[in-house]
C-alpha cells in the first residue's frame, strides 16, 4: 500500500485545522443573530416598539453565517450530492469524479464568483452603498464582501479536498473518511 507524502498529509490536515477553527468562529455568529430576533420580537411583541435595524441585522448575519459555513460544510461533507449513487461506487470511482469536478467545475467557478464578487464589494465600498430596505440604511459594502470571502474559504478547502480526492482517484484508498451527515 502507498503512503502519502507527510508534506501531502501535512498541507491537508492544515487546511481542515484552519477550516474547523473559521467554522467555529463562523458558527459563533449565531449567538448575535439569536439576540437581535429575541430583542426584536421583545420588542415587537411586548412594548409594542418595533425596532427599525433588526431587519436589516437579522438577513446580514443569517446570510453571513450561511455563506461563510459554506467550507465547513465542504469539508464535512454535508453539502449536497447523489450519494444515492455515490455511495455504491469504489473510492477510486469517487477519487476520479471528484478530482474532475473540482479541476474542472469548481475551481474554475469559484474563481471567477471571486473576482466578480470582489468587484461588486469594491464597488459598494467605493460608493458608500447602503440598503434601501430599511429607514436604518445600514452600509452594505461589509455584506457584500462576505460573498469574496466565502469564495476564498471554499477555494482554500477545495485544494484540501481536491488533495483528498486525487489520492483516493490513485491508490484507491480515502485519505480521509468524511462524517455521515444525516438530514
Amino acid at each position: 500500500m502507498p503512503e502519502p507524502s507527510p508534506t501531502l498529509v501535512k498541507l491537508v490536515r492544515t487546511i481542515d485545522r484552519f477550516t474547523d477553527t473559521t467554522g467555529l468562529w463562523i458558527a459563533s455568529l449565531s449567538i448575535p443573530l439569536v439576540l437581535a430576533v429575541c430583542y426584536e420580537v421583545i420588542a415587537r411583541y411586548v412594548f409594542d416598539a418595533p425596532t427599525i435595524w433588526s431587519f436589516d441585522v437579522t438577513y446580514m448575519l443569517y446570510g453571513t453565517l450561511f455563506m461563510l459555513g459554506c467550507a465547513y460544510a465542504l469539508h464535512k461533507g454535508a453539502h449536497i450530492r447523489t450519494d444515492f449513487f455515490f455511495e455504491r461506487w469504489s473510492v477510486r470511482t469517487r477519487g476520479i469524479i471528484d478530482s474532475i469536478a473540482y479541476l474542472v467545475l469548481f475551481f474554475p467557478a469559484f474563481i471567477l464568483f471571486l473576482a466578480v464578487s470582489w468587484n461588486e464589494g469594491y464597488y459598494a465600498w467605493t460608493i458608500n452603498e447602503t440598503s434601501e430596505q430599511t429607514p436604518w440604511r445600514p452600509l452594505l459594502w461589509p455584506y457584500k464582501m462576505v460573498v469574496p470571502l466565502a469564495c476564498l474559504l471554499l477555494l482554500i478547502q477545495g485544494v484540501s479536498e481536491t488533495i483528498k480526492s486525487l489520492w483516493a482517484a490513485r491508490t484507491g484508498m480515502e485519505l480521509e473518511r468524511k462524517e455521515k451527515v444525516e438530514v
